[in-house]
This record gives C-alpha cells, sequence and structure tokens, in this order.
C-alpha cells in the first residue's frame, strides 16, 4: 500500500521550497483558460510554456504542467454548459445535460456542479492512484490487443445508450462516425476514402472535426436567438447558485465515485483517456437511473457523472506516465517531453527507485484540487456573465478563435476547412433529428477497434480459442453484454 518512509520524504520535499506553489496558481488559470477558449486546448498551452519549465526543478516542472493539465481539464466544462461547445473532446458528454441547464436559467447551477464534480473526481483519483501507483505498471502490461479490442467494443455500445428519440437514427449516425474514423490509411497500410487526395492520408483531423459538429453548429443554430438565456433576470450572474450547484454535487456521493473511478481506470489505458472516459461515465449513470428520460434535458447527475470522469482520468493518464513512460495522450505526451528535457525516463525502475518523488507529484497534484476549488469559484463568476453577452457579438468571436484553434491545431488550411465542413454536417444533423454524440463515439472509438482487433487476429492466428487464454478479455466482453442486457431486464422486472 503506503510507504510511510517514503511519504513521509516527499512531504520533506515539497515543504524544502516555495517554487512548487508559486507555478500552481498561474498553471491553474493558464489551464482554465486554454480550456475554456474553443479551438484551444489543454495540450496546446502546455506545448507553448513548455520551455518554461528548463529552469525549473523536475518536481516543480511536472507541477507546473499538471497544474496546466487540471485547470484544463474543468475549463472545457465552461463553454460546454454556456454554449454547448465543448472546450475539448473530455467534456462532450457535459454538454448533455449541462446546456439544456443553461437554456433554462441554471447556468450558474450547472458550473457550480461541473466544479464540484470536477475536484471531487480528480482528488478521488489522486487518493486510489497513492494506494496503487504500485500496481498500476502490472495491470497495464497485462493489457493486449484483444483486451483494448474490448475496451472499444464497449465504447461503442455507448450509441445505443446515448441515442436521442429513434435508435435508428442513432445507429445510422454511429455507423457514420465510424465510415469517417475509417478514412485515410487503415493499419494494413490500405488506403481509404482519401480519393487520392494526400491531406486525407492521415485521415479526418479529429479535434478539429469535433469543434465543427459540436461549437459551429451550435453557433449556427444560435443565430436565431438574441442571448443564451432570455429571461433577463437570469442572466444575472450570482456567487449563491454556482455555491447551490456545489452542494447539489455533493449530494450525489455515489455519481462522483462511479465517475472517479471509471476515469481513473480508463485515463490509465494508453489511447483511450478522458474523451472515452466522461461518455461511458455519463452512460453508466444513465442506466443506473430510475427513470433515465430525463438525461438530456438538464439532469444534474449527467454533468456530475461526465466532469467527475474526465478529471479522475488525469490520475490514471499520470499513472501509467510514470509507471511505464508511455504518454497516454497529448497533453502527457508533452510532459514526457518535460521529463526528457530533466533527463527522466518513467517506468517500474523510476518508482521503486523515486518512489518519494512520485508521492511529491501526487501530493502535489492533490493540492492542486484545493487550489482549482478557490480559484474556480472566482473564474466562475466572471465565466458566468457571457451570458449577459449579445449572441450577435459572442457568435463571431466564438467562431474566429475556433478557426484560429483548428489552424493551430493542423499548422494548414486542412484544419479550419474540417471544421467548416463538419460545422454543415453537424447542423444538418441536429435539424434532422441525428444525435451529433452518436457521430463523435464513431469517429474515435471506430477506428480504435478496428486496428485492435486487426492486431488480436494476427497474434491469435484468428483462433477464436485465444480469447479462452485472455481472462481480462473475456471479463470485458461479459461485461459489455450484461450492460446491454441490464437495462432491458429491468425494464421487464418493472413491468
Amino acid at each position: 500500500m503506503i510507504d510511510q518512509t517514503a511519504l513521509a520524504s516527499a512531504a520533506a520535499l515539497l515543504g524544502e521550497s516555495w517554487t512548487p506553489w508559486l507555478v500552481v496558481p498561474p498553471g491553474l488559470l493558464l489551464g482554465l483558460i486554454f480550456g475554456a477558449i474553443p479551438g484551444l486546448s489543454v495540450p496546446i498551452a502546455m506545448a507553448v510554456f513548455l520551455p518554461v519549465t528548463v529552469h525549473l526543478d523536475f518536481l516543480s516542472a511536472v507541477l507546473f504542467l499538471t497544474s496546466i493539465f487540471t485547470g484544463g481539464g474543468f475549463g472545457a466544462a465552461i463553454p460546454a454548459v454556456l454554449m454547448n461547445v465543448p472546450g475539448s473532446s473530455s467534456a462532450v458528454a457535459t454538454t448533455f445535460d449541462g446546456h439544456p441547464m443553461a437554456r433554462q436559467g441554471r447556468h450558474s447551477e450547472a458550473l457550480g456542479l461541473a466544479l464540484a464534480a470536477s475536484c471531487a473526481g480528480s482528488a478521488l483519483g489522486y487518493v486510489i492512484l497513492l494506494l496503487v501507483v504500485g500496481w498500476v505498471a502490472d495491470a497495464v502490461l497485462l493489457l493486449g490487443p484483444l483486451e483494448m479490442f474490448a475496451i472499444a467494443a464497449w465504447g461503442l455500445t455507448l450509441i445505443a445508450v446515448l441515442h436521442e428519440g429513434s435508435f435508428i437514427k442513432a445507429l445510422l449516425a454511429g455507423l457514420l462516425g465510424v465510415m469517417i474514423g475509417m478514412i485515410g490509411m487503415s493499419a494494413r497500410g490500405d488506403m481509404r476514402g482519401t480519393f487520392d487526395s494526400l491531406a486525407l492520408v492521415d485521415g479526418i483531423p479529429v479535434v478539429p472535426a469535433l469543434i465543427g459538429l459540436f461549437a459551429a453548429s451550435e453557433m449556427f443554430r444560435l443565430m436565431r436567438r438574441d442571448y443564451i438565456v432570455e429571461d433577463k433576470e437570469l442572466r444575472r450572474p450570482a456567487f449563491s447558485r454556482i455555491l447551490a450547484g456545489v452542494g447539489m454535487a455533493l449530494r450525489h456521493p455515489l455519481v462522483v465515485a462511479r465517475g472517479g473511478l471509471i476515469g481513473i481506470g480508463v485515463g490509465a489505458i494508453p489511447g483511450v483517456g478522458a474523451a472515452v472516459a466522461n461518455l461511458l461515465s455519463y452512460a453508466e449513470t444513465k442506466r443506473r437511473a430510475k427513470d433515465p428520460s430525463v438525461f438530456g434535458k438538464g439532469e444534474p447527475r449527467g454533468v456530475i457523472a461526465s466532469e467527475s470522469a474526465n478529471s479522475s482520468s488525469e490520475g490514471g493518464s499520470i499513472a501509467t506516465l510514470l509507471a511505464l513512460g508511455i504518454p497516454g495522450g497529448s497533453a502527457t505526451a508533452v510532459m514526457l517531453g518535460a521529463f526528457a528535457m530533466h533527463n527522466v525516463t518513467g517506468g517500474p525502475r523510476f518508482i521503486s527507485e523515486n518512489l518519494d518523488l512520485v508521492y511529491a507529484i501526487i501530493l502535489g497534484n492533490f493540492v492542486q484540487v484545493v487550489v482549482l476549488a478557490v480559484l474556480g469559484l472566482g473564474f466562475l463568476f466572471f465565466a458566468a456573465s457571457l451570458v449577459r453577452v449579445p449572441l450577435r457579438y459572442l457568435i463571431p468571436g466564438v467562431l474566429l478563435l475556433a478557426l484560429l484553434g483548428c489552424f493551430s491545431i493542423t499548422g494548414d488550411m486542412m484544419g479550419p476547412i474540417t471544421m467548416v465542413v463538419f460545422a454543415g454536417l453537424g447542423y444538418w444533423l441536429r435539424e434532422h433529428g441525428f444525435p451529433v454524440a452518436a457521430v463523435v463515439i464513431g469517429l474515435l472509438l471506430g477506428p480504435a477497434a478496428e486496428s485492435e482487433l486487426l492486431r488480436s487476429m494476427q497474434v491469435s492466428g484468428g483462433d477464436p480459442a485465444f480469447l479462452l487464454q485472455r481472462p481480462v478479455a473475456t471479463a470485458v466482453l461479459l461485461l459489455l453484454v450484461a450492460s446491454l442486457f441490464y437495462p432491458l431486464l429491468r425494464r421487464r422486472r418493472r413491468a
């Protein structure tokens, strides 16, 4: 469990200098700002400020970058709630109930919910990480291509859970997302759907596509309104309502705990991360609800489930980085660069030889959560005032920032063009009752499921009995089947 000697040494490391604590507040603020602006992202912020870490000691450098990570994880929820525009793919599920709450004039409560759930999820993730960091390397090494395929397939079943209205439309939208995700070079080296265009060899840029599907298409829909919230009285920011939202989140500890456990488990898997964790947590919360029909209409538990999972996934991804030296996503890949700049290599040997430093990083991140709770409350009070800006001024600004962000992601016009094309697609899908979330699920998980299935076939030689030799994969597939049939059995028992 916890090595008491190493823990005491970690506390001493954090108390030796003020530098680790001086870099945390500005890092959190940078993360909040970059996360809250559509088109910008946490990895961009971390990459921009990576050179600053050269002049810091290793512990301070890691805490500075993780504070940007922590702040950005919550910052992405702000546009998701206020404008139905997820600041990143980790906040997609936050839009499902967060924005309906904002449209009802409950934006302050929704933002308070998101902040409390994000802080509680992060704290839970780091507590668990402190207890199990020594076992993470062994656990992650058990995951082969078959296990990764089972997890990706489980994620694809979210299409059946998160559909809005017609299941046929949700299925078609999901298949469309999978087909879009297949464009480019396959895992076997085959070219698909590129129309001989070199720009499509690497596939559709995912982040600009998400910005187009959610951000730009929603801006087009909002052009019909004068304000996000029509009632003038409800547009006024109220600190008491933000605090009421915080209290509302604390009344659902089981939802927070479930989201935290899902987040740290999924976040520890390289290449999956918060983009899947928030959707999985939302789906499980909806599955277990007595009345799933309230979700998507301003249900607070939907916001809590999404935010607790995407924030706790940070702990899982950092665990993988420390235990194996493998980045779980773009943000931890930048962090790996900071490791290299300080001549540090993550892995089991690093943990065993520097357990006090590992504990110091985890404790420092735990303190970040407390600072975020205070800093976030002040940030939210000003962010809530965004609903008072007329949409005729707000929409052009958001679209311009989104275009610039997409250009910065790809480095050429492919980013902005992708955003514009997918904005038109997203607008058409919304107008005809097709769920955009199903397209996103297919786009994110379809290619991953295909590549892992191909690797599994290559390893097993096509022998189905190979599944019996992989108990973890078998367990995940059984959980997949159970999660599909549980709602049906529950409805039948209730009837």
